[in-house]
This record gives structure tokens, C-alpha cells and sequence, in this order.
């Protein structure tokens, strides 16, 4: 399937209509003479760091992947740091995360090691990350006082979790009755599609593999900790930028409160870069804290912009770089979509 065809599926529709709400939501009662005032009182010199620290999150994500990877096959860390980076700026321009696919298919190019299994590593990798955001909305809970909304969200991620976990867990240890489920599933389908849907399933369980050693798996727990400790410290050193610190008396949990709230936004569907949904849980998340919402409008857009747009040109460097056009790769048809 074509990633054109793919964008404009209702996904798309409804992620771009739930980014509206959000955006009308930030703006309401937003004072944007503040939010000018705010932004022209920044120190932009922080960028440097925080262009520095996101670097550096990148770097890691991509070790941790090559663990993931290693029980197929051995992979250079700037392979996968390409791939990433290619897939996250795919993000920007493509809704419900199908950035993911085309990293898959970028690594699994320069690989050789199937899409389909190279994606898994990837769905894996994301289940990490959600354990260890409830983790630490675990222990956000244990120093500031959340409201309801916030404990009911991590409460559905946990059952979401959990029951995708059990999922990959029961499918790979009966993957023979998977396949046969499968089979019965499709016998509606036209023969071969639905032979191709069982080769993309076969391959989709390739990936999904325990690591090799048991320190792959402490060394996998100890950059998932390092990854977030540099997303938290993205937000402080933003937090300094726009002197919040001293303005609004913000204590050392806002960050980590901030950090876990407004990455919320990610699990929320929106449209491609969570337009919307991140500036409006940024903002609320600073609300808790007494940061008048134009100020907070102010911040979030300008994190916003420092997650994104280095990530963006980073990918399109490296597409430059294996002259792949954007165009070519909205065209590109990869075979696990």
C-alpha cells in the first residue's frame, strides 16, 4: 500500500479534527500580549544545550534498538540513528505514527533483515517506553497531587499495555496457532493476499525475540532511564530559558510532571507532529503548577519546535544523503504497511 493513499485515510481526518479541538482549546482565554511578552523575554542561548541533549536522546534510542536488533542480526548504531531520524522527521508529515513504517523500512533497506521484522523490534520498543512512562507517572504520583484525569489516562495506558504485552507474549510462544487463527481469519480473502498477509505476519513475529544476554536486558533498562532523564532535562533547561523557575517558584518535580503529561499527547492520535494535542497538555501541565496560560502557550510552542524541526532537517539530511526524495518516499510501497 502506498504511503499517499495511506495519509489520507480516515486517520488522517480524525487526528487532524481531534488537533483542532486541542488548539482551540489551548487558545481560549490565552492573553497574547503575554504570550509575546514571553516569547521575546526567552533566552535563546539555552537551544544550544537543548540541541545538544536531544542529540544525545537520539543517540541512545538508537543503541537500545541495536540490543533489540541484535538477536536477528548485528547493526552500526549510525545505520540506526539514520533510520530513526528519518523515521521521526516521516512523523512530522504522516499521521498516526506511520513514521514508524518507514523507519522500519529504511533500517530493514539497509539491513537487509525484513520490514516487517525490523517493525516489530520497533512496536517493542514502544512498549518500553510506555512502562516506563507509567513508571515514572508512578512515582510523579508520589510527590505532587495529580487530578482524576491524569490517574485515569496512566490507568488506561497500563490496561493498554498490558494487554498488547500479553498479546505479542501469546502470539510468539503459539505461533503456530497464530498462524492457523490466521489462516481461518483470511479465508475470506482473496488467495493471494491473503498469503501475503500471512508472510508479513510470519516476518512480524521474527522480530519479536528475547534479547541474547541477560545484561542486554539491564543494559536496555539503563538507556530507557537515560533517554527520559534527557527529555526531563530538555524540559528544565526550557523551563530556565523563559525564567520560570524564578518567576513561578517551580519546584524540581515540575519538569517531571510536565514531561509526563505532555507525552501523553504522543498516545493521543492527532494529526502528523501532535499539533495540537501537545501544546494544549504542555500548557495544562504547566496550569498545575500556577503558570498563566499565555506564558505556558509560549513555552510549549517553543518546545514543540525544538523536538520537531532539528529532527526534521536531521531526516532529511540523511534522506539527501541515500538520495531518497520526499516525494519518492510518500510513494515508496513498504511492504509491512
Amino acid at each position: 500500500m502506498h504511503l499517499e493513499k495511506i495519509s489520507r485515510n480516515w486517520k488522517a481526518v480524525v487526528g487532524i479534527a481531534l488537533s483542532l479541538v486541542f488548539i482551540t482549546m489551548a487558545f481560549r482565554r490565552v492573553d497574547l500580549r503575554q504570550m509575546r511578552q514571553a516569547l521575546a523575554a526567552a533566552d535563546y542561548w539555552y537551544l544550544l544545550p537543548i540541541l545538544a541533549v536531544t542529540a544525545l536522546s537520539l543517540a541512545l534510542r538508537s543503541l537500545r534498538w541495536q540490543y533489540l536488533l541484535r538477536p536477528m542480526k548485528r547493526v552500526r548504531v549510525r545505520v540506526l540513528f539514520a533510520s530513526l531520524s528519518i523515521g521521526y522527521m516521516a512523523n512530522t508529515f504522516l499521521p498516526a505514527h506511520l513514521g514508524e513504517i518507514v523507519r522500519a523500512w529504511h533500517a530493514s533497506k539497509k539491513t537487509g533483515t525484513a520490514a516487517c521484522s525490523v517493525f516489530a523490534t520497533i512496536v517493542v520498543e514502544r512498549l518500553i517506553d510506555l512502562v516506563s512512562l507509567l513508571l515514572l507517572l508512578g512515582l510523579a504520583l508520589m510527590v505532587f497531587p495529580f487530578p482524576g484525569w491524569v490517574r485515569q489516562s496512566g490507568l488506561a495506558m497500563l490496561v493498554l499495555v498490558g494487554a498488547l504485552s500479553i498479546l505479542l507474549l501469546l502470539m510468539k510462544r503459539h505461533r503456530q496457532r497464530t498462524m492457523d487463527l490466521s489462516g481461518r481469519l483470511l479465508r475470506f480473502f482473496p488467495a493471494a493476499g491473503a498469503a501475503r498477509i500471512r508472510e508479513l505476519l510470519d516476518q512480524f513475529l521474527n522480530g519479536v525475540v528475547p534479547l541474547q544476554r541477560r545484561a542486554h536486558y539491564y543494559a536496555v533498562g539503563i538507556l530507557s532511564l537515560a533517554i527520559w532523564v534527557c527529555y526531563a532535562l530538555t524540559f528544565q533547561l526550557l523551563f530556565t530559558a523563559f525564567a520560570f523557575v524564578d518567576t513561578y517558584r517551580l519546584p524540581w518535580t515540575a519538569a517531571l510532571v510536565a514531561m509526563v503529561v505532555t507525552t501523553i499527547s504522543v498516545v493521543v492520535p492527532s494529526s502528523p507532529g501532535y499539533v495540537g494535542s501537545f501544546h494544549f497538555l504542555c500548557q495544562l501541565s504547566l496550569s498545575l503548577f500556577k503558570v498563566p496560560r499565555g506564558p505556558a502557550l509560549s513555552y510549549a510552542f517553543v518546545l514543540h519546535a525544538v523536538s520537531i524541526f532539528p529532527v526534521f532537517f536531521l531526516g532529511l539530511f540523511f534522506l539527501a544523503r541515500d538520495r531518497i526524495s520526499l516525494k519518492a518516499l510518500r510513494r515508496e510501497d513498504i511492504p509491512c504497511s
